[in-house]
């Protein structure tokens, strides 16, 4: 197992990979490591690039946010390799790779890698397709989605802010229906938020997740919750526990179904997803992943 298949998106972040290449491949030499590089080019699919994986590869190098990570995990499973990934942080928010504790540094991020050992974590799953961070209906979850890709370079996780203000005049509440055996929900929410990891646009929503208890962290911020949004975003910005709240409810669980309006869309760590009725889960152990620090 000397050779690592290296999937790099150019487009992430602030194309910060493109000028990283050297580096990765230098460090992988450094370990008696062979890089085999893909480019993902956009609208392209990358289930070729996994063609040639067989034991002489000992895991996937994965360079971008969470979406890639995701694009590239899902293949994983169609496939039905059983390889670890490992990721390097170069995404305009990385949320779950500062979950796991992975440095924005790629030389440093790299040395990490290759100085662990495997881990089995857990995977979120939504009706076919897999998860690494979030699962999310409501406001603010399709800002990345209709966030340009030069915004998103030029202004960073600002740009997510700034999309996600703009939708505040006209929100209105959604009628939501989840059922699991922890909870139950029947009303109008804002925001619904299931999580694998912690975060979502850097803010630190579920900080009860870990990385493979076999759970959930679901967020419900309620109907009735509309006018003291503003204040709902001051604790979000603040990092304040949610759960505090009236109106917010937090609670964990292994398996969900949401049900919404058919028109309401949503979204898979920036990306959109299927649509409704869902039912969402956790996949305990479903990823093996290099990297992983003190979680």
């Amino acid at each position: 197992m000397n050779k690592v298949k290296f999937i790099y998106n150019p487009f992430s972040g602030e194309n910060l990979i493109i000028n990283n290449i050297d580096k990765v491949i230098q460090v992988h030499q450094k370990y008696g490591y062979t890089i085999v590089p893909h480019r993902i080019e956009l609208n392209c699919s990358i289930e070729s690039a996994f063609e040639d994986i067989d034991d002489t590869y000992k895991y996937v190098l994965i360079a971008g946010g969470d979406g890639t990570v995701d694009n590239v995990v899902n293949i994983i499973k169609k496939c039905k390799l059983d390889i670890p990934i490992a990721i390097l942080p170069v995404g305009t928010a990385n949320d779950f790779a500062k979950f796991i504790g992975m440095p924005a540094d790629i030389e440093m991020a790299c040395e990490q890698i290759l100085n662990s050992q495997v881990r089995k974590i857990d995977l979120g799953k939504i009706n076919d397709k897999y998860f690494i961070n979030v699962a999310s209906a409501g406001l603010f979850t399709n800002v990345s989605q209709k966030t340009d890709v030069n915004m998103k370079n030029t202004m960073g996780k600002l740009a997510y802010y700034v999309k996600g203000i703009e939708q505040l005049p006209n929100f209105k509440r959604i009628s939501l229906k989840v059922e699991s055996e922890q909870n139950n929900f029947d009303g109008e929410m804002i925001l619904m938020l299931v999580f694998n990891g912690q975060t979502a646009g850097n803010f630190k929503f579920a900080y009860k997740a870990t990385v493979d208890d076999g759970m959930l962290d679901v967020i419900i911020i309620e109907g009735g919750m509309v006018k003291d949004i503003v204040n709902i975003l001051i604790k979000m910005f603040k990092g304040e526990h949610l759960e505090d709240v009236n109106g917010i409810i937090y609670f964990k669980t292994d398996k969900l179904t949401v049900n919404c309006n058919p028109d309401i869309v949503t979204d898979i760590d920036g990306e959109r997803g299927p649509d409704f009725p869902v039912e969402i889960s956790c996949i305990q152990g479903g990823l093996k992943i290099f990297g992983v620090k003190n979680i």
